[in-house]
């Protein structure tokens, strides 16, 4: 009987030692580049040893979601035991702070990336999102009770942007020392408890008279045009495995010839939706610096174009989540250019600062929420359709960047 015992304990720790090592590749390279042999070869043994736990590739990589989702929900579920909304707020935050704090000291295989779940068959894909969304439902339950339609909106929008900021602090959280954390956990805090502008819920967008960046209905695009936002649309939804080249160019009823007459291969096409991407944000970035009033007031004026253009434009921006089907040195340079994108929008609070209409925070924390709120408002698009009017579903997105996540 001790020696069952035995030898199911080493099933186990040899099980979970290979979806460790597959949970790393995944984060460095994306599931595509991830073998079997990779994972095998990471941990010492051969390929057909890793099948004797997993048949195939899927199966291990659905292992790897699932523990991901298993620490996320009970990251989840330990913030809700607290008494109030700002206790949980803060736990939740202490929690993946934390989390990375471990990583950082060497654990490893604790939390994967989940950009590729779509890419999945949909008997594995509709059940891992259905844990998914029962995470953000455990969530939704640490603002406390919805009586009203309204009421829920606003909370779906704060489990949301909670997070896509908690998803996104493993990405800019390396540009902080371990010793920085606390301060970084307590500025994090704040910002998202209280929210940013000194005159709570403060909301006067200006219209930008010309608006270059959006997706001109009126005129046909060019083909390369096209392939950007085909790619772009088919990438956010179904992530980088899910939109082969195949799909993109059948989409457009068009050959695959036709795609590879603009581009070398599918990655220099997602590089080229992240490059059209970011300009048409720096865009709108640089004319709401060259707007009128306040800083705040200029900032909400870019804050309601990107999110009008995340909503309801038919080019919206590619999701960061397309990060992991690039290699390394691009993937350096797309986090590069994203942190002067979040450097310039911290440029804008620092000024809102200095005349009075942004409360003093730390304008760089406060600009790594500001990246994925714009960014996972893509994810939002169908919440955002159930309102009547898109003007409400902006503002009830964005008063949880201007009120906080406790008004």
């Amino acid at each position: 009987m001790a020696s069952k015992s035995a030898e199911t304990k080493r099933y186990g720790e040899k099980r979970q030692a290979i979806v460790h090592a597959a949970s790393v590749l995944i984060n460095e390279a994306g599931v595509k580049a991830t073998t079997l042999s990779e994972v095998a070869r990471a941990i010492g043994l051969n390929a057909t040893s890793i099948t004797y736990y997993f048949s195939r590739k899927e199966q291990l990589v659905v292992a790897v979601y699932e523990e991901t989702l298993d620490l996320m929900e009970q990251m989840a579920r330990e913030a809700l035991r607290e008494p109030d909304p700002e206790s949980r707020l803060r736990k939740y935050i202490s929690l993946h702070v934390s989390l990375r704090r471990r990583i950082r000291k060497g654990a490893q295989g604790l939390v994967t990336a989940l950009s590729e779940i779509r890419t999945l068959d949909p008997e594995w894909q509709d059940h891992l999102l259905l844990r998914y969304r029962a995470i953000v439902e455990t969530i939704r339950a640490f603002f406390g009770p919805a009586n009203s339609d309204a009421e829920r909106a606003a909370q779906s929008a704060k489990a949301h942007i909670l997070l896509e900021t908690m998803m996104w602090w493993p990405v800019w959280s390396l540009r902080y020392s371990i010793l920085d954390f606390p301060r970084v956990e307590d500025r994090l805090f704040d910002v998202l408890a209280h929210g940013i502008p000194s005159q709570k819920g403060a909301w006067e967008p200006v219209p930008f008279a010309e608006r270059p960046w959006r997706t001109d209905e009126d005129h046909p695009p060019s083909q390369n045009e096209e392939f950007l936002r085909a790619a772009t649309v088919m990438i956010n939804q179904r992530g980088y495995r899910g939109a082969s080249v195949n799909r993109i160019a059948e989409s457009l009823n068009v050959t695959k010839g036709s795609f590879y007459h603009h581009h070398d291969a599918k990655d220099d096409l997602v590089l080229a939706c992240f490059q059209h991407s970011y300009d048409r944000l720096s865009a709108v970035q640089m004319a709401g610096v060259e707007g009128e009033g306040s800083y705040w007031q200029r900032l909400v004026s870019v804050l309601h174009e990107l999110l009008d253009l995340q909503f309801a434009d038919p080019t919206p921006l590619l999701r960061t989540t397309a990060l992991q089907s690039l290699d390394r040195d691009q993937k350096t340079d797309v986090v590069t250019r994203s942190n002067r994108l979040a450097r310039r929008f911290a440029g804008m609070l620092i000024d809102g600062m200095a005349d009075g209409s942004v409360r003093m925070i730390d304008p760089l924390v406060a600009s790594q929420v500001l990246m994925p709120a714009l960014n996972g408002a893509y994810e939002a698009r169908r919440w955002a359709e159930r309102f009547d009017d898109r003007e409400q579903a902006i503002r009830t997105y964005v008063e949880t960047l201007s009120k906080g996540l406790l008004d």
